[in-house]
């Protein structure tokens, strides 16, 4: 653990019928926490390409690959969230988990006169 309990701010969630879908948070470590469906890999989720759409910090976009399923989804994968106190934050499904990915600035090259 870092020593400090990870502080989440909400950005979205979406993409199940019922209120505990994939969600997307901000962190106070400059990093994403994204709660998403649980696959077969440890440290992996599922979640609905409209997910990323709340990544909306002014020039930060979600620092993992995003794997394309073809379905209207990704899958991504960072480090599992396992902490107590940060868990206690998220309301999961019973088919969803939290993983932490990067948080990655946009850098500009060159630019229009």
């Amino acid at each position: 653990m870092r020593g400090q309990i990870m502080r989440l701010r909400f950005l979205g969630k979406g993409g199940s019928g019922d209120g505990d879908c994939p969600t997307l948070y901000a962190t106070d470590l400059d990093t994403y926490l994204v709660q998403g469906w649980e696959t077969n890999t440890v440290g992996t989720v599922e979640i609905p390409h409209l997910l990323t759409g709340f990544a909306a910090e002014p020039d930060t976009f979600i620092g993992a690959d995003l794997d394309d399923t073809g379905r209207g989804t990704f899958r991504l994968t960072g480090r599992p969230v396992t902490e107590p106190d940060v868990l206690a934050q998220l309301t999961l499904a019973d088919d969803e988990t939290a993983i932490e990915v990067p948080k990655k600035r946009r850098t500009y090259y060159g630019g229009v006169d």
